[in-house]
């Protein structure tokens, strides 16, 4: 019975994977029930933990290494496999700006420390502390212990509660049944793109855009369109363009207000030139609004849903970027559909909801804490500090011979064109700009933006005046000097563009 026993587990010792070291770890005084279970399979035909009790484990170990030896004679190599590939949806699945960064392995001068003028995340400057309000209202939700289990997949009532008391307004009614919770602004994107648009059909983006966007689409095979922001008149939607673009697979515009990269917010009156586009082509519009608020210099945002009730909506938004808090993945997509164009939408909504079962159930327990009681203080000292970087930015650069700053009046960030007749390339300006000076740009090639770059605004003062001085240090390097007169390759209007704000409005002091 012995020699049998033994022969069965060699016979099926031949026919498993090679897991010499799972063997050789165990414990040689175990009697081997749950381990050598899982790597032989129990035969049809006899008690696999009754054999195996009468095999110790050494015999055992002896009975593989014999295994994985006929293994090899039978020209097989159990230490290896094939080359598994990839699939598709990973192949297309690209981070734009990964790809321009991967390629600037450029170390900063060991000179001079390091300021990161490209992340996007307001928590890692030091200006900008989540407010005391969200601190408690995690607190209270952690210690009262009824967030420790899973959600519903659209996210707990009470939560979507809030988002609709929050955002509903008379032009714009929404209830909790047109809300759904997302892990951060980002997943709701994917879910309006998911939802609206099949491998081959586009979906219209801006550019420059968020990068985001096209990793979503392609991933998918849906192709990113981009239409055109015009950069010498504000970064304002080229509306032409815009509807030349347009076909029969055209799925969505997506409409980014405030912007990323450029800071700007659009003013009621183009919104509503956008809608009567989207109307006219029976086309819904995805508005990512995550910096909804985030504005200044007395620019007005005003919601798109707000605007046109016949044209049917996909509101991203989320806590990251307006509550400082990005880390804690919160977000939402409120479905505007007053005419009920959306009603097999919002099913699949749901159903493409149930892919994480559900965002973060901890964080969805303080939400309506967090939006009813975060007072009006902790977003006026935000976008006071954006206010005066963005001021400080703008001043000091436009005085830079082949630079020109956007005057951006929402978000946290500031789009700079370079003239690459004095500097190369956006990707060439931001390299030596690391290696020489320490300041950490993005390239504006990674938001289908060449020859320009952006930074943010997010840094305390002092750390903003540093950066510039380095900025200008490295330019003039360059043989450039301050006052310049414009080049050929900017335009009057571009130029009057860069001049908006006087170095009078800025107010800047020796303090400063």
């Amino acid at each position: 019975m012995r020699h049998n026993d033994e022969s069965l587990c060699q016979k099926e010792t031949l026919n498993a994977p090679k897991q010499i070291h799972d063997i050789t770890n165990l414990n040689i005084n175990s009697t081997c029930h749950h381990p050598i279970q899982q790597i032989y399979p129990p035969s049809p035909n006899m008690n696999f933990s009754k054999r195996l009790r009468r095999v110790n484990v050494s015999q055992a170990v002896l009975q593989v290494v014999k295994g994985a030896q006929k293994w090899n004679d039978n020209g097989k190599n159990d230490a290896s496999w094939d080359i598994y590939e990839v699939s598709e949806h990973a192949k297309h699945t690209v981070n734009p700006i990964r790809q321009v960064c991967d390629t600037m392995s450029i170390a900063p001068n060991p000179n001079k420390s390091l300021i990161k003028l490209h992340l996007g995340d307001p928590s890692l400057t030091g200006s900008f502390p989540p407010s005391p309000v969200a601190e408690i209202a995690i607190e209270t939700a952690l210690r009262s212990h009824k967030y420790n289990g899973y959600g519903p997949a659209i996210g707990y009532v009470e939560a979507r509660e809030s988002v609709a008391r929050h955002f509903s307004t008379p032009q714009a009614p929404i209830t909790a049944d047109d809300v759904i919770l997302a892990s951060g602004c980002s997943h709701a994107l994917q879910m309006a793109i998911e939802v609206l648009a099949n491998p081959g059909d586009n979906i219209l983006v801006p550019s420059p855009g968020f990068p985001l966007y096209s990793t979503l689409m392609r991933s998918h095979q849906i192709e990113d369109r981009f239409y055109e922001l015009d950069m010498c008149e504000g970064a304002q939607i080229n509306l032409d363009n815009l509807e030349s673009l347009m076909d029969c697979r055209t799925r969505a515009i997506i409409v980014n207000n405030p912007s990323n990269p450029t800071g700007v917010v659009l003013s009621r009156d183009h919104l509503e030139d956008v809608l009567r586009i989207a109307h006219k082509h029976r086309l819904p519009i995805i508005a990512d609004e995550i910096y909804g608020e985030l504005t200044y210099d007395g620019a007005e945002f005003v919601p798109l849903a707000t605007l046109e009730p016949r044209v049917p909506i996909l509101t991203c938004d989320g806590i990251g970027k307006r509550y400082l808090v990005p880390g804690w993945r919160l977000g939402w997509l409120i479905v505007h559909d007053r005419y009920d164009a959306f009603t097999q939408i919002r099913k699949g909504l749901v159903a493409l909801s149930q892919k994480i079962v559900g965002p973060c159930a901890l964080i969805q327990g303080a939400l309506p804490k967090i939006l009813s009681d975060t007072p009006a203080s902790f977003f006026e000292r935000i976008t006071s500090i954006l206010a005066k970087n963005a001021c400080i930015v703008h001043e000091r650069l436009s005085r830079v011979r082949g630079l020109r700053p956007l005057k951006p009046n929402g978000a946290m960030y500031m789009m700079i064109a370079i003239d690459e007749q004095f500097y190369g390339d956006d990707k060439t300006f931001v390299q030596n700009l690391i290696a020489e000076e320490s300041v950490f740009c993005l390239p504006g090639s990674a938001f289908h933006a060449p020859s320009w770059f952006r930074i943010v605004l997010t840094h305390p003062t002092n750390v903003t005046i540093e950066a510039c001085e380095r900025i200008i240090q490295y330019c003039n390097r360059r043989g450039c000097i301050q006052h310049k007169t414009p080049t050929s390759q900017f335009s009057d209007a571009f130029q009057e563009l860069s001049n908006e704000t006087s170095e009078s409005e800025c107010f800047l002091s020796e303090s400063d």
